[in-house]
């Protein structure tokens, strides 16, 4: 495979820094070619002396000063602001875009890899759940190639015939002989917490994922199940599929990653240790396989694989996430906005672990009262909804939950 020159957008995070340990075991095939973070200085200092990338940009102005005051001018360009992140993303010299800017953040500059035409390795799902159709027609028109990094879209992907990955947004799974898609989760660390005690959790206990190292927010999405959700919705445009063809199934070992069941009877599991590095190696290197570093499964350390329900009673968000899925483009965008406000005024401690589903809830209710059926046929569109709940979901927590 051919060199290629990256731009890791979000380098900073847990999926950037996986991605940075797959390029360092693999210095022939990868050059990192510019790097994003918001305003981790240190840590992009320690990028920029280990992988020399050409371009810098820091969203926070102050952290983009401070890192001009250490770097030499002359070696490196620096930029800042969010207007940045869309200009790296789009750049000519770039041709691979790993998309991993946590939360709708992201969506402007990974939708600038995908129109500029890019390989993108979309690690953000909320860009899909924010634009939906949108996104997927973006790519189509530019010949973007999509290659899914969350273990469980990566892991469906790797599954289905080659015809599927080749058209993603828009493939046809009935016509590949798919009958259906199952998620799996791992159900987070509540999963056996009784429900009268969900109440009473902290951001600490929220974040003590079982199986997973991650990030705060996505790690509190996981105990909500509303990262679930988002995958729910991710992968319902990514593998274009109808209700019934996509499942969710709890799996609390992380060890099969997602499945693919087939009209034959036959069901295909992608399995391997809970690692981004996985994923990550195989949408840097589709369709060949590179070193990750990960060990392959001991099957005779794995033990006992079991598999239940997702009890809609202890994961509400998991229920309103697919419920909004088929509701339009309003209702997932609308979720998606909540829930991050949900999310930072419980890491805050601000709200109550099960007030994060009563504020998605309840602006979703409203929302759907300020937006209705209106078709949103545009980015301006989809940021001027999000912007509303966003407010909505800030409201309900200020003067309904935080004042009383």
């Amino acid at each position: 495979m051919s060199r290629q020159r990256i731009c890791i957008l979000g380098a900073t995070g847990s999926i950037g820094a996986s991605t940075l340990a797959v390029i360092r075991q693999n210095p022939q095939l990868f050059e990192v070619a510019a790097v994003t973070a918001h305003a981790n200085v240190e840590a992009m200092l320690a990028i920029y002396h280990e992988f020399k990338p050409q371009t810098l940009v820091m969203v926070d102005a102050d952290a983009a000063a401070s890192l001009r005051a250490q770097i030499d001018a002359r070696e490196v360009t620096i930029l800042s602001g969010a207007g940045a992140l869309i200009e790296v993303a789009a750049a000519p010299s770039i041709n691979t875009v790993m998309a991993a800017i946590v939360g709708g953040a992201g969506l402007l500059p990974t939708l600038a890899a995908v129109e500029a035409g890019k390989r993108v390795l979309l690690a953000n799902k909320e860009a899909l759940v924010m634009s939906g159709q949108l996104f997927i027609d973006a790519a189509r028109r530019s010949g973007a190639q999509l290659l899914p990094v969350d273990s469980e879209h990566n892991a469906i992907f790797q599954c289905l015939p080659t015809i599927v990955q080749e058209q993603l947004g828009y493939c046809d799974l009935a016509a590949a002989g798919v009958h259906e898609i199952i998620l799996t989760g791992s159900g987070g660390p509540f999963r056996e917490t009784p429900l009268a005690e969900l109440e009473q959790q902290s951001p600490a206990a929220a974040c003590a994922h079982p199986n997973w190292d991650m990030g705060r927010k996505i790690s509190v999405d996981s105990a909500t199940m509303m990262n679930k959700g988002l995958e729910y919705i991710e992968a319902r445009w990514l593998f274009n599929t109808a209700p019934e063809q996509l499942k969710v199934v709890l799996h609390p070992q992380s060890v099969i990653h997602s499945m693919v069941s087939y009209q034959d009877g036959s069901v295909l599991a992608q399995m391997g240790r809970p690692d981004m590095c996985t994923p990550i190696a195989h949408c840097l290197s589709y369709p060949e396989r590179i070193n990750s570093s990960v060990k392959p499964l001991n099957f005779l350390e794995v033990g006992s694989l079991t598999f239940a329900n997702a009890d809609a009673q202890r994961y509400p968000c998991l229920q309103l996430a697919m419920e909004c899925c088929w509701l339009g483009q309003w209702a997932t965008t609308s979720l998606n906005a909540a829930n991050e406000i949900a999310v930072a005024a419980f890491l805050e401690e601000r709200i109550g672990f099960t007030d994060i589903a009563r504020v998605c809830a309840t602006t979703v209710e409203a929302m759907a009262t300020v937006v209705g059926k209106r078709e949103l046929n545009s980015i301006p569109a989809l940021l001027s909804v999000d912007k509303q709940a966003r407010e909505h979901a800030a409201d309900f927590i200020e003067y309904s939950l935080v004042q009383g």
